[in-house]
């Protein structure tokens, strides 16, 4: 199953999963795009009970999707949560901030876990960046997530989710997959207000014609007006470091 976690309280673009492109939130565009994998059994948002978050619940309940909500701060317990209402046994994680990432590419992910099930607790396209920025894909093993989160996880293992798996490679087997290229540069997310200029102009110059549109669709149109990546090209990534989990009640 799908759990895509969303929040109100984004820190440099508050409100960001609900803003508007084409009259129709960020998150409109992400659960159209998720409802388009084939390989997911099921799709819950889990987000936080804080007061500003009920406008997510209420625009879930108006796309028929199921809403869990739970801890703003421990997400990793806010997974656990969605995963039991929704009896996963594999999870595929994937952030709000992700609008236009590609059903064919959530698919691929799904199918190479199910096809090492027995290989690998976790599976993703993120750990060795390959893949633009906005089309990151987890997948894992719901029984294990349920082990870890029991298991005194430190703060940012409990914001972060998933480096209860990947800051402990001696205990989970774990597995990165590469696109064919490097494209690391490009920022499909949304995290700023430059990054939602960009993904505003994919959305309204594709969209209209073709609902789905694919990665490769975005890139050519980049390559059709590479200036638009000037828009977000300054910003950095936040990253999630081992050595801050160290120091904070480590697992």
């Amino acid at each position: 199953m799908i759990i895509v976690q969303a929040r109100m309280g984004s820190t440099r673009l508050p409100g960001k999963v609900l803003r508007p492109v084409l009259g129709q939130p960020l998150l409109g565009y992400l659960i159209e795009r998720l409802k388009a994998v084939s390989r997911a059994d099921d799709l819950v948002v889990a987000t936080s009970t804080q007061a500003a978050d009920q406008a997510i619940v209420e625009f879930c309940q108006m796309a028929k999707v199921p809403v869990v909500r739970g801890s703003e701060a421990n997400v990793l317990s806010r997974y656990v949560q969605a995963g039991q209402f929704a009896q996963a046994e594999a999870v595929v994680r994937i952030t709000a901030d992700c609008p236009m990432i590609d059903p064919q590419i959530v698919d691929q992910l799904i199918t190479f876990y199910r096809e090492h099930a027995d290989q690998y607790d976790y599976v993703t396209n993120a750990l060795t960046r390959t893949f633009p920025y906005g089309m990151e894909v987890e997948v894992f093993s719901f029984k294990q997530l349920e082990k870890a989160a029991s298991l005194n996880p430190s703060l940012v293992e409990q914001e972060h989710v998933t480096p209860v798996f990947y800051f402990h490679q001696e205990r989970y087997q774990i597995f990165n997959v590469s696109f064919e290229k490097d494209l690391s540069r490009y920022r499909l997310t949304v995290d700023t207000p430059e990054d939602f200029q960009l993904v505003q102009r994919v959305i309204e110059a594709l969209y209209p014609a073709n609902r789905l549109f694919s990665l490769k669709d975005i890139l050519l149109l980049l390559q059709q007006h590479p200036e638009w990546l000037l828009l977000n090209a300054q910003i950095q990534q936040k990253s999630v470091k081992k050595d801050e989990a160290n120091r904070k009640n480590s697992i």
